[in-house]
């Protein structure tokens, strides 16, 4: 697989996967932009990130459109995408998404996440 598919496929798991994949794929600390109230911002720990990802409040039917992948430097590639996708209530979700990851040895860690509702 290429680099694309392969950051691709770990950012879905941060939407429809649980905490063992968070744990799996955070750097160590991780940036979260959140501009909804009550959701987390600012610089956070793999297992503060990890906890969130609890069966109550994950997502469904996600769908990424407009992708794009900006491979800075041999060790940091950002993303960016249109997310449609479902909330664990059944309440449907658009965002224009960002995430940052560093390589680390021979594994891609999420180091920043954003999100812009639209």
């Amino acid at each position: 697989m290429g680099l694309e598919q392969d950051i691709f496929d770990i950012e879905q798991g941060f939407w429809l996967s649980g905490k063992d994949h968070f744990s799996a794929h955070l750097d160590e600390r991780c940036v979260l932009a959140f501009p909804q109230a009550g959701e987390m911002h600012g610089i956070r720990t793999r297992d503060e990130v990890a906890a969130t990802a609890t069966d109550t409040n994950r997502w469904r039917d996600l769908k990424m459109s407009k992708r794009s992948l900006l491979q800075a430097t041999e060790d940091v590639a950002i993303i960016s995408y249109r997310a449609d996708v479902t909330r664990a209530d059944g309440q449907p979700y658009a965002a224009l998404v960002s995430s940052a990851y560093v390589r680390c040895g021979n594994e891609w860690k999420l180091a920043f996440h954003q999100h812009s509702p639209l």
